[in-house]
């Protein structure tokens, strides 16, 4: 039996440590003029137009981490708070003012499917993966991002790092396999904070 197709982007699963992950999450604000619609599993970065800043300045504001193989991700999109305008949308759409509930720990492990684009293989855990983006299902509301499979590689600048593949029942070693993975360029790390001034 082949494996799914379907992408769901980046989905927590657990901490490094074993422990299973605790639901924690950031608010975050999404602004009105922000033009690109988000989804569940979408990978974050902090918004670099001032315009678009909350301006409270009591709220991070996102926006989509358009990344493949560098770059910095704040965290990865788990859900939405409810929008009463439209209670049956499961996305952001573009141009739309929100809130995103935003998984930032560094430590935490996703779920990705690949990207069907190689033969995966026992070589994979202990590399680094670029991230395809295929955009996202207005209709379930998840993510379009996978795992680019033609670069695993010890590529530092790589924003995956791949731990193992997913023990699933009915996850096959084969294209569109599920995997365990880390975000290897977190924002937030140890000792150091990646800063940036909106523009």
């Amino acid at each position: 039996m082949s494996n799914s197709t379907t992408p769901f982007g980046l989905r927590p699963v657990r901490y490094y440590n074993g422990a299973p992950w605790n639901g924690a999450t950031q608010r975050m604000y999404i602004h009105a003029l922000y033009d690109t619609a988000l989804y569940v599993g979408d990978p974050v970065k902090q918004q670099e137009e001032l315009d678009e800043k909350d301006t409270s300045a009591h709220y991070q504001s996102i926006e989509k981490a358009a990344i493949t193989t560098s770059g910095a991700v704040l965290g990865v999109i788990v859900g939405f708070e409810p929008r009463p305008a439209d209670l049956t949308v499961t996305y952001m759409p573009a141009l739309t003012e929100g809130w995103a509930f935003v998984c930032t720990d560094p430590q935490v492990v996703y779920q990705i499917r690949d990207d069907g684009g190689g033969t995966p293989s026992k070589v994979y855990p202990g590399q680094n993966a670029a991230l395809v983006d295929a955009g996202g299902s207005t209709v379930t509301g998840l993510s379009g991002f996978s795992m680019e499979t033609t670069t695993p590689a010890t590529t530092v600048t790589y924003p995956l790092h791949i731990l193992q593949m997913a023990n699933i029942v009915g996850n096959e070693l084969d294209d569109y396999a599920i995997w365990e993975v880390m975000l290897n360029t977190p924002w937030l790390t140890a000792g150091k904070i990646l800063g940036v001034t909106a523009a």
